[in-house]
Parts: structure tokens; C-alpha cells; sequence
């Protein structure tokens, strides 16, 4: 996932803004206790989505891909008084991880946690949304996006993460790998539907910023 050299992406991160005490520790204890600690935004990019979340300045987020909270918590920190922060996740055994940090933060009333499948889950949403960040599992992207899309304000903001998939978009692709063929599909997608305009950003494992129109 290191696309630049680790010395630069070092001095990326120092000069910008520090890592928040909770997330700093939110981010020790995944790597101590959970399985795939490298599915952690992390600092830089977690900075990166706190400051876009502050700039829209959305009133209801949805996050597709919970994983320990770590991204929710950064785009928590765009949210106005009356926002709310909607996070799916499949993972049961996570649920407690992500309540005991969620409830240790300053929006640890706007965040709502679900739990289950995101495709069924979603459609049961009442809301619109400014701002969507996906980072879920990558054989339902094309489909995720379809579904939000109509949920969204003009001019909201899709989110969606590791569409570099580790460099993997420029190999050929194995028969049985149906993650990067997806991602190659939803990359084009974001770019050819009209319904958005689209920057993809190479930040740790790309991430692309979609407007619709």
C-alpha cells in the first residue's frame, strides 16, 4: 500500500495535523488486538477525512465499512450539533470495540451503529445524505454506489477507499479474483456515469472524491 516512499509518507504525516489523543489510542489497541490492523485509515489519511468532513460540513454521514470506528470518528468531526454519522459493519464481535470508543467521543450521540448487511440495510435509511465514505467489502462497490446515489444530496460527497488496491489495478487479473475485476469496473464507473464528477487521489491506497451532480 505504500505507493511513495515510507520516509515521505513520514514526513507527510508530520507536517500535518497531529493525531488526536483517542484515535491515536484507538489506533494501538487495533493493532494489538485486532485481526488486519492495516484495514486502519490511520493518521495521514484520517486527517485527510477529518479536514474534507470540516469543509462539507455535512449534516448526515454514512459509512459503509465500520471496521474499529476510526474513520467514523474523523468524519464525526465535520458534524454540526444536529448531524448524525450512520456506520454499517458485519462484524458482531467488533460492535463493543467500536461503543466503547464512540461513547468515549465528543459525538458519541450522533454516531449510530448497524449492524448486518449493508445492502438491506441500507435501503431502510430515512435520510439524506451530504457526505458517504465506503470502505466495506470491495465485490459490492458497484452496487453500494447505485444504491446511494438517489440517497444523496446535490453536491454530497462519495467517499471511496483502497480503489488502488495495493497497485493491483495496473497487473493483469487472475480468473478468481473478483475484488480487483470489481474495482476496475467501479473506477470506470465513477468516471463515465454522469450523475458525478470524480477526482481519484493517490493517498495511501487510493482514494477517490465523487460530487454528485
Amino acid at each position: 500500500m505504500h505507493f511513495i516512499s515510507e520516509d515521505l509518507e513520514d514526513y507527510v504525516a508530520n507536517h500535518s495535523e497531529n493525531e488526536p489523543e483517542l484515535l491515536a489510542k484507538l489506533n494501538k489497541e487495533t493493532h494489538q488486538k485486532i485481526l488486519q490492523p492495516r484495514m486502519l485509515s490511520g493518521h495521514f489519511q484520517g486527517r485527510v477525512l477529518s479536514m474534507l468532513s470540516k469543509i462539507i460540513r455535512p449534516i448526515h454521514i454514512l459509512e459503509i465499512g465500520t471496521y474499529t470506528g476510526y474513520a467514523a470518528l474523523c468524519l464525526a468531526e465535520g458534524l454540526p450539533e444536529n448531524g448524525t454519522l450512520d456506520t454499517i459493519d458485519i462484524e458482531e464481535e467488533l460492535v463493543d470495540f467500536q461503543k466503547k470508543y464512540f461513547d468515549a467521543s465528543p459525538w458519541s450521540t450522533q454516531i449510530i451503529q448497524h449492524l448486518g448487511d449493508a445492502i438491506e440495510i441500507i435501503p431502510t435509511l430515512n435520510k439524506k445524505f451530504d457526505l458517504v465514505f465506503i470502505d466495506a467489502d470491495k465485490e459490492n462497490y458497484v452496487n453500494y454506489f447505485h444504491l446511494i446515489v438517489p440517497m444523496m444530496n446535490k453536491g454530497g460527497i462519495i467517499l471511496s477507499d483502497n480503489v488502488l488496491w495495493s497497485g493491483k489495478v495496473l497487473e493483469e487479473v487472475k480468473a478468481n479474483d473478483m475484488s480487483t475485476q470489481v474495482l476496475l469496473e467501479y473506477n470506470k464507473l465513477l468516471k463515465e456515469d454522469p450523475r458525478v464528477e470524480t477526482v481519484l487521489l493517490p493517498i495511501r491506497d487510493g482514494l477517490t472524491v465523487s460530487r454528485v451532480l
